[in-house]
């Protein structure tokens, strides 16, 4: 297989110049307020997009991210890479940022690690950071949770409740699935203007017959005609998305499960709103700490795959398969943007026998309910199980095969 690639083997954009969108709000640090009446004290209307001040009463609701930007058009004219401000490059591992409150004029530090806002300890006014900041911490969209905590604790019960059999008896004494917790996760969303090019040999079986090649057994042929396969055409990718934070990147199945989070995809993200800070509520966030140069050749990677499949339902006339012998990808364009995805999480945490621990994963979709996780095994159990299954297998299968070694004589 072969790929248009750059020096370090990923699929490149064709032409090197960047193109940045700006999508901060250009308001001020510091305050996230009302638009009628000022005010900082706001939040979310329920499950819904619209927000809610909780002074005046005014209510309104946050501009979608691709309406607000236009990054939803002109995937086919994509030439190079653009990229949103909240998906530049991470210039800072600093995590406290300090504001200065525009209501009272005191400074406060915000630690964006765990929240991207916090509270004038003077005037109490809510302090947010709404826009682009060096450090990364800010993304470009959110796409609120609409699965409650209730109903996300539901369907963590029901996905551990299906594999007590197996769990591990200590876990089930510990399982409180009401201690999970809602976090916005980092993920980047990418549209490709690429060109795939295909080569290979297809066939198509024109005759199937049996030559006999023993008293009771015989060896079945085929004939078929061998036609060299060429696919060449564009393809345009929207809104694909990668993972942008490197503990999920890096999967270490000794220490943790995080990385069945990923499993959660897809996402809803064409309903994703521009980031405004009082959808986050009480929920935590994840910083982003992979740039777009970390995560390109996983995203050219799965570009590659996506065409593979694009072009599944023209080469079905041949019967036999295609065997693909030369494969190229060409990235003509591409556009990339940060952005939080809602994930419900539930934690448990096992020691294992040698004293290490290894933390346990349980995460619901914020969007569609779906769930995803690993339960700690009962080892005992499952081995019992396992050799009771082969023994059963085995009392049934011998008999048989010594009585068609019988016949066969």
């Amino acid at each position: 297989m072969t790929q248009s690639n750059d020096a370090n083997g990923v699929p490149a954009e064709q032409v090197p110049d960047a193109t940045i969108i700006d999508t901060t709000t250009g308001k001020a640090h510091g305050h996230d307020d009302c638009p009628q009446c000022g005010s900082t004290e706001i939040t979310r209307k329920g499950n819904t997009l619209s927000l809610i001040c909780q002074f005046c009463r005014y209510e309104w609701v946050g501009s979608r991210l691709e309406d607000t930007h236009g990054l939803g058009e002109g995937i086919d004219e994509l030439s190079g890479r653009v990229y949103t401000s909240g998906a530049a490059d991470i210039t800072s591992d600093d995590t406290l940022v300090t504001i200065k409150c525009t209501g009272c004029g005191s400074e406060v530090v915000v630690d964006t690690a765990h929240s991207l806002e916090s509270r004038c300890h003077w005037c109490r006014s809510i302090l947010s950071i709404n826009d682009k900041i060096p450090n990364g911490a800010v993304p470009d969209g959110v796409l609120p949770f609409s699965i409650s905590k209730d109903e996300a604790v539901r369907r963590i019960a029901a996905f551990v409740d299906k594999r007590q059999f197996f769990a591990l008896k200590k876990f089930k004494e510990e399982f409180t699935p009401e201690n999970v917790m809602g976090v916005y996760m980092p993920y980047m969303t990418v549209d490709g203007n690429v060109g795939a090019r295909f080569h290979g040999q297809g066939e198509v079986l024109t005759r199937r017959y049996s030559v006999k090649t023993g008293k009771n057994s015989s060896t079945t042929y085929y004939d078929a005609n061998v036609f060299d396969v060429v696919r060449d055409f564009d393809l345009h990718i929207d809104d694909l998305i990668v993972e942008s934070s490197a503990s999920r990147s890096n999967i270490d199945n000794r220490a943790n499960t995080n990385n069945i989070i990923n499993s959660l995809l897809p996402y809803d993200v064409k309903e994703m709103v521009a980031f405004d800070s009082n959808y986050l509520g009480e929920f935590s966030a994840e910083k982003r700490d992979l740039n777009i140069d970390d995560v390109a050749s996983r995203a050219h990677t799965q570009f590659l795959t996506m065409a593979r499949e694009s072009i599944r339902d023209d080469i079905t006339g041949y019967d036999r398969g295609v065997r693909w012998t030369h494969e190229q990808l060409t990235v003509h364009g591409s556009r990339w943007a940060s952005v939080f995805l809602p994930v419900w999480l539930y934690s448990y945490a096992q020691k294992m026998d040698d004293g290490q621990v290894m933390v346990h994963y349980i995460a619901v979709n914020g969007r569609s309910g779906a769930c995803m996780g690993s339960v700690p095994v009962n080892k005992r159990r499952l081995w019992g199980v396992t050799l009771a299954v082969s023994g059963v297998t085995a009392a049934i299968s011998w008999p048989l095969a010594i009585i068609a070694m019988a016949s066969g004589a």
